[in-house]
């Protein structure tokens, strides 16, 4: 029996929603048709399973094309819905097109709330990913409302507090999702590796691709504050000019093997995006976490659940002086590890794959309708589904 396929929304913005996309994507049945509908196509390039690319105009920052229309307020209920702008047609021409064309079983959308409501509109069934923040918005609550199911691509450990009973309910928790497969050496198998001294007192600051960069005149002050350690900066930074370099701390840019930098350090200094956290909780290192300006404080509220359950500590803002970084890094060390690496699953892929195919499956069947299971809980503490798969 030919089955529907399962249609992918995926945000452009740095590699991140790409990497999960073909993380899950794999683990899904072999026969099950898969499409991928993203801005930024070559994030797929070299991808090891067949699937069909539909590229999307790049509608981010678009100009509006007059004062009167850009005067217009945004609804209470959407984000980002600027008037006049081509682009943002096209892209919901080509989105809307493809639903009609492949007839998808289900929509995962990786993440936007209007494109989650406008699958709803178009009569298909959507799974909307979540992230932390401050989503109880309308239009986030509306995405939610509006769509079939939830998939948390993290440990229901990390759900805050604010969240709604019936949003918990819809969701999947997949437990903590990495992208990196890369084998995880010893620390002192790791420092061979990479030429590392095996006895001195290492600081890794990783940041991803999504952002501005780490900012790099605190870390000179932490250079200074620590000077027998070595400090090594993995990803872009942020200079503003005035900084004076120190022999104890190294910009080494991009880096391959950045699982072996992470095993090698005796502290992980790293922002809070979904990847990044769960690369630390893998190989399980002392996490300081220095979650980057998001929209909807999406890192600042995941760093704050994560110093909650003791696997971080959060750093609120980039210290300016010497002893706060003695004491954050003391800090750092007397963490649990296991708080941490009790956050990332190795399977989390897989149980996600599984959500997405049974629902795939259930929601086309003559049974009884997932969707009253969805809309008012699954009536216990379990996600729907996910303890049946």
């Amino acid at each position: 029996m030919t089955r529907k396929p399962i249609s992918f929304f995926i945000h452009h913005q740095g590699r991140g929603h790409a990497n999960r996309a073909m993380a899950i994507i794999r683990e899904l049945p072999a026969e099950r048709p898969v499409s991928v509908l993203c801005a930024r196509p070559e994030l797929f390039d070299g991808f090891d399973r067949p699937i069909e690319i539909v590229p999307l105009p790049n509608m981010i920052g678009a100009p509006v094309p007059a004062p009167g229309l850009f005067a217009q307020p945004t609804p209470e209920i959407m984000h980002c819905v600027p008037l006049g702008v081509a682009k943002t047609r096209g892209t919901m021409r080509t989105i809307l097109d493809h639903l009609d064309d492949a007839d998808p079983a289900l929509f995962v959308v990786d993440v936007s709330a209007e494109i989650a409501m406008l699958a709803r509109i178009a009569s298909v069934p959507a799974i909307s990913l979540r992230m932390h923040g401050d989503r109880l918005d309308p239009g986030h609550l509306g995405a939610y409302q509006a769509s079939v199911g939830l998939l948390a691509p993290f440990d229901r450990t990390l759900e805050q507090e604010d969240t709604p009973n019936w949003v918990r309910d819809a969701t999947c928790y997949t437990g903590g999702l990495c992208t990196t497969v890369d084998a995880i050496p010893t620390r002192e198998a790791a420092r061979a590796k990479l030429g590392l001294d095996p006895t001195q007192e290492i600081i890794v600051v990783l940041t991803g691709g999504g952002g501005a960069g780490t900012p790099y005149a605190p870390l000179t002050m932490a250079a200074r504050a620590v000077p027998n350690a070595l400090w090594l900066v993995l990803g872009p930074t942020h200079r503003e000019g005035h900084e004076t370099d120190f022999g104890n701390l190294r910009e080494l840019g991009w880096v391959a093997g950045v699982t072996d930098y992470i095993a090698a350090a005796d502290v992980v200094i790293a922002s809070a995006g979904d990847n990044t956290v769960h690369e630390i909780a893998r190989v399980g290192r002392p996490y300081v976490c220095a979650p980057e300006w998001r929209y909807f404080a999406e890192q600042t509220r995941k760093a704050e659940r994560l110093a909650e359950v003791g696997a971080a500590v959060m750093l609120r803002e980039w210290p300016g002086a010497l002893a706060p970084w003695r004491k954050i890094l003391d800090a750092a060390k007397a963490l649990d590890p296991a708080a941490l690496a009790a956050l990332y699953d190795s399977t989390a892929a897989q149980k996600a794959a599984t959500y997405l195919e049974r629902m795939a499956v259930d929601l086309w069947s003559n049974e009884t309708p997932i969707s009253t299971q969805v809309a008012q809980g699954a009536g216990n503490d379990a996600p729907p589904l996910l303890s049946a798969a």
